[in-house]
């Protein structure tokens, strides 16, 4: 059992080794033009316009209905100061 654990890793290294990739440098070719700054138009704020008109007011709510059930609110208690 050991020797075929031995065989198999030294054949497992050798695969590893033989399928290492090399590494592809890609040149770029000489004739290309060299790249152009563009110039990029930044915009201004101009100054503010008039206001607009003042809305509608909203209609009033419905009121809401009693409670049913037995729901719990807590009310958490106030922040203290950091603690020295």
């Amino acid at each position: 059992m050991k020797p075929s654990i031995l065989l198999l890793s030294l054949l497992s290294t050798l695969a590893v080794v033989a399928c290492d990739k090399p590494t592809v440098v890609n040149v770029p070719p000489t004739n290309s033009p060299a790249p152009v700054a563009v110039p990029v138009p930044v915009p201004v704020p101009g100054p503010a316009g008039p206001q607009g008109p003042t809305g509608q007011p909203g209609e009033p709510g419905q009121p809401g209905k009693p409670g049913e059930g037995s729901t719990v609110i807590v009310v958490p208690p106030p922040a203290s100061g950091p603690s020295k």
